[in-house]
C-alpha cells in the first residue's frame, strides 16, 4: 500500500526548491517567500487530514483498467514520438518489434514506414486494441524479460514508456539483443528516472473506486547502460530532454482530485514546484546497436 499525503508533496517541492535557492539559483526574496508558504501549509486544515491509501498494482492489472482510456490525451506521446521517429525514419525498413506495444501507437506508426511489425505485450486487454487498430501485424501475448520470437529474427526494437514498469533491466535488455540481428537497432523512451521519483506514475481506478499506482521501478541511467553493455548493445544515442524553463502556472489554492496528482499538488505551490522542476529532465531516450 503507498501513503500519498498532499501535505508531504508539497512541502517536498517546497524543499526541492530551497535547495536549488541554496545553491545560487534564487535570491532571499524567494527564499523568505518559500519559507512563509511551507508555514501556511502546515496551518492548512483542509491538508492535514487528505492523505490518501493507495493500492500498487502490477501491470497487466493497471492496463486492463488504462486500456479503456490509454489513447486519450497524453504528453508523453508529445514527447517520445519525435525522438523516436528522428532514428526510425533514418532506418530501412525490415522486421520490426513493438516490444510493449499496448495499444498499437508505434505498431501502426513503424506498419506505416513499411516495416513487418510483430507486436509483444503482456496486457490482452491492450492487445486487443492493437489489433484491431493494425490488423496487418502480428501481435503476441509475452513479457519482455521472456519475448516469445527467435533468436535474430528482427531488424528493429521499439520499446516505448515500458521499462519503468520491469523492476530489473537486464534480463530485458539482454531478451532485446537476443532478437535482434548482428546491426539491428533498439530505440527506448521513457519516463525519466528524476520523474518517476517525483511520483510521475500511472494512477488507475480499481472497479470498486479505489485508486490504484500501475507498480513503477526507478531506473538510472547507469542501470540502463550497465544492462545494454552486458547484452552486447553498444550505445549510439542518449537524450534527457528538459522541462521547459517557462512560468509557474497559476495558483489554484484549491486541492485537485487525487486522480490528477501530482501535478494537481504543484498547482497548490507553483513557484516552488517550477523553481523545483523546471530545467530538469522529463524523459530518457535511448539508441543501441547490436
Amino acid at each position: 500500500m503507498i501513503y500519498e499525503h498532499p501535505l508531504a508533496y508539497v512541502l517536498g517541492l517546497e524543499g526541492m526548491a530551497l535547495m536549488r535557492a541554496h545553491t545560487g539559483e534564487h535570491d532571499r526574496a524567494f527564499v523568505e517567500a518559500r519559507l512563509a508558504e511551507i508555514r501556511k501549509f502546515l496551518d492548512d486544515e483542509s491538508l492535514a487530514e487528505a492523505a490518501v491509501e493507495v493500492t500498487r498494482v502490477d501491470s497487466v492489472a493497471g492496463y486492463r483498467i488504462w486500456s479503456q482510456t490509454y489513447d486519450g490525451p497524453n504528453s508523453a506521446f508529445q514527447l517520445d514520438e519525435p525522438f523516436i521517429r528522428e532514428i526510425v525514419d533514418a532506418l530501412p525498413a525490415g522486421d520490426a518489434l513493438d516490444a510493449a506495444c499496448g495499444t498499437g501507437r508505434m505498431a501502426a506508426y513503424l506498419a506505416g514506414r513499411g516495416h513487418r511489425v510483430r507486436g509483444v505485450d503482456s496486457s490482452p486487454d491492450m492487445m486487443e486494441r492493437a489489433r484491431r487498430r493494425v490488423p496487418q501485424a502480428e501481435f503476441l501475448l509475452g513479457e519482455l524479460s521472456s519475448l516469445p520470437l527467435p533468436d535474430e529474427s528482427a531488424d528493429l526494437v521499439v520499446c516505448s514508456l515500458a521499462l519503468t514498469h520491469v523492476p530489473v533491466l537486464d534480463p530485458v535488455l539482454a531478451e532485446f539483443a537476443r532478437v535482434l540481428r548482428p546491426g539491428g537497432h533498439v530505440v527506448i523512451a521513457d519516463i525519466h528516472p528524476e520523474g518517476v521519483a517525483r511520483g510521475v506514475v500511472p494512477p488507475v481506478r480499481l472497479p470498486d473506486g479505489r485508486p490504484g499506482r500501475v507498480a513503477t521501478y526507478r531506473h538510472l541511467v547507469g542501470d540502463y547502460v550497465r544492462a545494454a553493455l552486458a547484452a552486447g548493445l553498444q550505445v549510439r544515442r542518449c537524450e534527457e530532454p528538459l522541462h521547459p524553463p517557462g512560468e509557474p502556472r497559476e495558483r489554484t489554492g484549491v486541492l485537485e482530485p487525487w486522480d490528477v496528482w501530482p501535478w494537481g499538488l504543484c498547482d497548490l505551490a507553483p513557484e516552488a514546484a517550477h523553481a523545483a522542476i523546471a530545467g530538469t529532465p522529463s524523459m530518457l531516450f535511448w539508441h543501441f546497436q547490436r
